[in-house]
């Protein structure tokens, strides 16, 4: 049949399609295309149903399927994302109608679809057969059968499926959502349930805890790490997300530690290996009497299993390798990420960080000599920290004056760092993070060493040959809390309380790849709850990023958020026991992190820049922990949450934004992003048209050179690369008091020299951080000048115009071409291949 294409809307440019007839197949709906578009724009007053069925009927033709229907009108909608941030939402509700008739039809056998409206009776039907075809499947926990369904199946929200932006949708599809023959047959909010029943399994009521945690989730206020929402409630539930192990320094020990790191990968677990304790080039190897090649060959075997064991097809494996500074193989260490040198002697795909103690860091600013020792030969090293390994270092060195150790070298402390700093920049790695202060503010001092971070550098825990560290992570959503006034203290405490129990509920009904992880996670139950939306919580208070206030709100935030977090803790202790390993820690001496901080100021003789500040009845809290316990060894984490603030539309982890507008990447393809909250101060100064996003595209997103654009949301939103970087350091350790472990900290140098590195992460030293991240600088190429429309997705767009301007302003003149800065190849915030931060 043929039909004449809707009229188009008076905003948009005419193009010669806007006069012709398009010829459609039966399989063109036109009652139904107009209910679905106009259930994809419903209360969203910039988003123009018409433009969006006009461009569709553009691109249709004879006997086109449903499939290419269903893409078609993503793919209109989509292509207006850049110039109206609420078409995001729109085309984000188009795929959801063709997620209802993939799931609906695979669940029911037969061909179904149904419209937003239908859903409150469709998901009650659902569900139940959801629960059965996944079973039947072999995917879903027979388990998941004993609950009430019916139940659970009425407390389904269906308009919480209208919160997704298309990017968090598309996201949850392609990575989260099950499939049978990489068919959907999970639906969204089947999705949130099924991860709340695997994490309610071991409740005494758990029909009202799987509503409970199904809330939470739902409605964004708080997100369960990407392991926990690949495998809860399935038969494979490791829904662990960090692992950190000790390789010791024996041949089997060693590649009993790889074949862990396969086990522990497989089902998406993000390995820290602590790999100091192994001998370095030239040390005797007793049952031989030959020399050792050192810790990189074993480097190199580990690399290629993290590339083999590839997160069971989900995600690239991922490991980091930990080495203490002293370590013979430092400078070999140092070098793994080149892409010059001997092959063989080379990680492309580990990532590293630097385990550095105090003692260098004093050295390298007395400017005195640093001696590197064999681990054979010094193993006591590995196990001391803070004083202690400050009196045995200082004793192996006399010992190497006198000739009692064979393998050792003396460097310059300061040659070292600058190495270790130019290395960094040039490759991004290894990262710096600090021994010292990791062991002398945890909790579990009394029970071991902490030997590494981990793939991330937010966890701290003790490691050794007969534990691997294992953390759970969470993360709420800041902006999700968040008043005309602040911070709604209410709220939060509620979400906290609801996240802890979540998460320490992933303690017992995880699937442990391995004795060690599954006798660690036991003994010590630790958790790492977070946050994510920080900048969009700037954002919607006024403050920015670059400022006192920002600092302070950080310090405010985390501290109530610690304070929830450990009187959570210290409630289920009350309810369901003390953690195994809680006599003798910090926590049973009513030492609180914000206490911590006292001992590490003390070991630093005073050297620490720290604000200890407080604003809560911290006392009564200590007391109530020393009356009932911690459940808990550690409760605080902050992760990147890459991926899991793309689901909740938020920005990630405590990071400030990258770009006001950009095409994001990752394993979903490629997606434009525009900042939603710039589009609406913009359109409120009448300062919206096509010419400014001409001018954000040419300028990468950054506003500073736009004249246009008001002094004060210039100050707003600057992005990452305009804000110096000390700012990201004084808000990270006002967090970091408040953390008995750590925080993924990136630092944003948009032109890095020697002098500003060396300034920036003995800062970070000294305002008391445990862990920094990566070290981002700015490449050489940046987001497509051309145009962002019909390049920004996986499908194949039809290029089409955007609604016409009604200004006539030009757009600024380019300035001169920016010098390159860094080499493109080395890690950005973009990256698809790195998965180290989804």
């Amino acid at each position: 049949m043929t039909i004449t294409s809707v009229p188009r809307s008076t905003t948009e440019s005419s193009t010669a399609s806007s006069t012709r007839s398009t010829t459609v197949s039966p399989q063109l709906e036109m009652d139904r295309l107009r209910l679905i578009v106009a259930e994809a724009a419903a209360g969203l007053g910039s988003v123009d149903p018409e433009l969006i069925l006009t461009e569709t009927l553009a691109t249709c033709y004879d006997d086109i399927t449903q499939d290419e229907i269903e893409q078609a009108l993503i793919m209109a909608a989509r292509s207006f994302v850049e110039t109206e941030p609420e078409y995001g939402f729109a085309a984000a509700r188009l795929l959801l109608d063709r997620i209802r008739r993939e799931a609906l039809g695979r669940v029911h056998g037969e061909p179904r679809q149904a419209s937003q409206a239908d859903m409150a009776a469709a998901y009650v039907e659902y569900f139940p057969a959801y629960v059965e075809t996944g079973i039947a499947a072999g995917l879903l926990d027979p388990a998941l059968a004993g609950f009430d369904l019916g139940r659970l199946a009425r407390a389904i929200r269906p308009e919480r499926d209208l919160q997704f932006a298309f990017l968090g949708l598309q996201t949850l599809y392609d990575r989260y959502l099950l499939h049978i023959d990489k068919v959907r047959f999970e639906l969204p909010q089947a999705f949130f349930l099924r991860v709340a029943m695997g994490m309610a399994l071991r409740e005494h009521d758990r029909e009202a805890r799987a509503i409970e945690f199904y809330e939470l989730l739902s409605s964004f206020r708080f997100m369960s790490s990407t392991p926990t929402l690949f495998n809860s409630g399935t038969t494979r539930p490791q829904l662990s997300s960090c692992f950190l192990t000790t390789v010791e320094d024996d041949l089997a020990a060693i590649f009993s530690g790889i074949r862990n790191n396969a086990l522990l990968a497989k089902y998406s677990g993000g390995l820290g290996n602590d790999w100091t304790p192994v001998r370095g080039i030239g040390a005797k190897i007793r049952g031989t009497n030959g020399e050792s090649q050192g810790v990189v060959p074993f480097l190199k075997i580990a690399n290629d299993t993290a590339v083999a064991v590839n997160q069971g097809g989900k995600r690239k494996g991922a490991v980091c390798a930990y080495l203490e500074t002293w370590h013979i193989d430092i400078g070999e260490f140092l070098d793994l990420r080149k892409n010059t040198g001997d092959e063989r002697r080379r990680t492309h795909d580990m990532n590293t960080a630097n385990w550095v103690p105090d003692l260098f860091v004093q050295r390298v600013e007395a400017d005195e000599s640093w001696t590197l020792f064999s681990p054979d030969e010094t193993p006591d090293l590995h196990e001391l920290y803070g004083e202690a390994f400050a009196k045995r270092y200082t004793e192996y060195e006399a010992a190497a004056d006198r000739g009692e150790i064979r393998v050792f070298r003396r460097i310059r402390a300061v040659d070292l760092w600058r190495r270790m700093l130019t290395v960094l920049f040039e490759t991004g790695h290894p990262w710096i993070t600090f021994k010292d202060p990791s062991n002398l503010r945890s909790p579990q001092q009394h029970d071991g060493v902490v030997h590494s971070s981990n793939l991330c550098t937010e966890i701290t825990l003790n490691t050794s040959a007969d534990e691997t560290a294992v953390c759970n992570l969470g993360s709420i959503n800041l902006v999700a809390h968040l008043t005309s006034d602040g911070l709604d203290a209410d709220l939060v405490r509620a979400t906290v309380r609801t996240a802890v129990r979540m998460l320490d509920n992933v303690i017992d009904v995880n699937l442990y790849s391995t004795p060690e992880s599954e006798r660690a996670n036991q003994r010590h139950r630790p958790v790492g709850l977070g946050l994510m939306g920080f900048a969009d919580a700037l954002f919607a208070l006024r403050i920015p990023y670059q400022c006192e206030a920002a600092v302070e709100f950080a310090d405010i935030s985390m501290e109530r958020i610690s304070y929830h977090a450990i009187e959570a803790s210290s409630e289920l202790a009350a309810e369901r026991g003390r953690y195994a390993s809680y006599d003798g820690s910090l926590w049973s001496q009513g030492i609180l992190p914000i206490d911590s901080l006292e001992l590490l100021r003390t070991a630093r003789n005073g050297d620490l820049t720290v604000d200890t500040g407080q604003t809560l009845d911290w006392d009564t809290l200590r007391a109530k922990v020393r009356r009932d316990g911690m459940r808990n060894s550690n409760v605080l984490a902050i992760a990147p949450t890459a991926t899991i603030s793309n689901i909740c539309g938020v920005s990630q982890s405590i990071e400030p934004i990258y770009r006001n507008l950009f095409v994001k990447s990752n394993m979903s393809g490629e997606f434009t992003v525009a900042n939603p909250y710039l589009v609406k101060d913009l359109k409120a100064r009448g300062l919206w048209d096509q010419a400014m996003v001409s001018d954000l595209k040419l300028y990468d997103g950054v506003l500073a050179r736009i004249d246009r654009i008001p002094a004060d949301l210039k100050q707003l939103y600057a992005t990452a690369f305009e804000i110096d970087p000390l700012w990201l350091i004084k808000a990270g350790s006002r967090r970091q008091k408040w953390i008995d472990q750590s925080q993924s900290l990136n630092l944003y140098m948009a032109a890095p020299s020697g002098k500003a590195l060396d300034e920036l992460y003995r800062s970070a030293w000294r305002y008391g951080l445990k862990t920094t991240y990566y070290l981002r600088s700015l490449s050489a190429t940046h987001v497509e000048k051309s145009t962002l429309q019909g390049t920004d997705g996986r499908l194949n767009a039809v290029p089409v115009a955007p609604p016409t301007s009604t200004s006539t302003q030009a757009p600024t003149p380019p300035p001169p071409p920016p010098p390159p800065l860094k080499p493109a190849d080395v890690c950005s915030i973009e990256n698809e291949d790195c998965e180290a931060c989804q």
